[in-house]
């Protein structure tokens, strides 16, 4: 089995496009579909179902693009060895990132460690919800996740790096836009636009859990997998929502954010990693990440433990 092989069979399982995996790889297609059916052979198996209308994997194909993947980023770390030589940490961290709310602090990371530690390629995965990202932190497919408290999985340790505030975002145009800050009984009455309720947002619980705390239950009348969405929408006129402050960088034309005037308690932006992964990438990742995104030193006002 070949490199290539490989290389070429995960970037057609990506694409499921032969010729749009084949301008990726900077070959041409006939040799691109040659390559496939080589790896094929070998294999004894179909791995992709072909017509003349779409390109689909078979099960085996399913099958073998995580291992194959896999291969490709130990090949990727051997690369890295053999040039830095062993006075360097060489290894992969998969990093989960929930979107907006990371945008301050992801960059700094990333950044700085490729300064520190050019023998770390540092994969990011977006689109992880905080909730998500400690299921993953603790099945083992992300190294490190960006999440917030609290954190109840007694395998994993955390490490507060930011505290957020909750406010609220309206329509420019909306009855209470015209106040310098609202409460969350003023919201009562209106729709609601946030995260999706199954893939674990610590956001969409807060907008719940502050509603119930003002005596009701909001009426969410459609869900949106990010903040640029949620907004939008919210810009929109679709609703309103709860949100936390550090997606007010999103200036979208028609939008207006409002502090709540409602005792709620700060929520407490974390790392979370598994207390066994002893990987030295990991750990110096960790410990890069102290420097760059340190702890803030907290108030006595203030409660890490996120919304009761």
């Amino acid at each position: 089995m070949e490199l290539r092989h490989l290389i070429g069979f995960v970037a057609t399982a990506e694409e499921l496009h032969f010729g749009r995996a084949a301008a990726r790889l900077h070959t041409a297609q006939p040799a691109l579909s040659q390559q496939i059916r080589h790896l094929e052979k070998e294999l004894g198996v179909q791995l992709f179902h072909r017509n003349t209308r779409s390109v689909t994997l078979s099960d085996a194909g399913a099958a073998l693009l995580g291992p194959a993947r896999q291969v490709l980023a130990d090949v990727e770390v051997a690369k890295r060895a053999a040039v830095l030589g062993n006075s360097e940490i060489v290894g992969r961290v998969v990093v989960g990132f929930a979107g907006a709310s990371s945008r301050a602090a992801l960059p700094k990371l990333a950044r700085a460690v490729r300064a520190e530690q050019p023998g770390i390629e540092l994969v990011l995965q977006g689109q992880t919800y905080a909730g998500a990202a400690l299921a993953e932190v603790t099945a083992g497919t992300l190294d490190i996740g960006f999440a917030r408290l609290p954190v109840r999985d007694s395998a994993l340790s955390t490490r507060v790096y930011e505290y957020e505030r909750l406010v609220a975002a309206l329509p420019s145009d909306h009855p209470l836009a015209g106040r310098e800050s609202i409460s969350a009984a003023d919201l009562a009455e209106e729709p609601f636009v946030t995260f999706p309720g199954t893939r674990g947002s610590t956001v969409r619980d807060a907008l719940i859990q502050v509603a119930m705390n003002a005596g009701f239950t909001p009426r969410i009348m459609q869900e949106a997998p990010d903040s640029y969405t949620i907004l939008g929408l919210v810009a929109a006129g679709v609703g309103v929502t709860i949100t936390v402050s550090s997606v007010q960088h999103i200036n979208t034309p028609g939008l207006v954010y409002r502090n709540l005037d409602d005792d709620i308690p700060e929520m407490a932006a974390v790392l979370a990693w598994r207390k066994d992964n002893a990987s030295a990438a990991v750990q110096a990742v960790l410990k890069i990440a102290e420097e760059v995104l340190p702890t803030p030193i907290p108030e006595e006002s203030r409660l890490p433990s996120g919304i009761q």
